[in-house]
């Protein structure tokens, strides 16, 4: 999608409603254009700039696209050239790059360890249900993959020549 077909996504006039664009990008337009604002500002890769040969390159809106839409539809970087015109090694670069951003911008909200008073909380929780010392479970089982993509067979195979998932499940008291 070039990024003048793009911006008709975010064109104030746009036909696309809110429900199309959540439908199309799977988040509302302000979660989206707040990542956007806070990936530019963070990490220059966001930011458009010229080539070589002086033509501007791929917009920031295309950039945090594709990565979202790998993630979210879990597409091929192969296929992203097809349909962004966006190189294999481009589309796994911009990938990498919107991961490592978002963890820098959000780790302190959203991935913060427990305090003393959190561990505190879960072991009496986990007490009162008959777990001494325990503050939560883990487990995890390899998962038959039944419709996966054939491309990625060979990395999601392991031993028993089948491609598998691991599901892994945290719990605690109230998870």
């Amino acid at each position: 999608m070039s990024h003048a077909n793009l911006m008709n996504y975010f064109n104030p006039n746009s036909v696309y409603t809110e429900d199309d664009f959540k439908r199309c990008f799977r988040m509302r337009r302000h979660v989206f254009e707040r990542l956007l604002r806070d990936v530019q500002q963070v990490n220059p890769y966001f930011r458009q700039k010229l080539d070589r040969a002086g033509c501007a390159g791929f917009s920031p809106h295309q950039k945090v696209i594709v990565a979202l839409r790998m993630m979210a539809y879990g597409s091929l970087a192969d296929l992203m050239d097809e349909t962004h015109g966006m190189s294999k090694f481009t589309c796994l670069d911009t990938l990498q790059q919107l991961c490592d951003t978002i963890i820098q911008v959000h780790k302190d909200e959203y991935l913060c360890k427990p305090n003393q008073e959190d561990l505190n909380r879960l072991i009496r929780k986990a007490e009162d249900y008959g777990f001494r010392g325990m503050i939560g479970l883990l487990n995890c089982m390899h998962w038959d993959w039944k419709n996966y993509s054939t491309g990625w067979q060979g990395s999601f195979s392991g031993k028993s020549r089948k491609p598998t998932v691991v599901l892994k499940a945290v719990a605690s008291y109230d998870t």
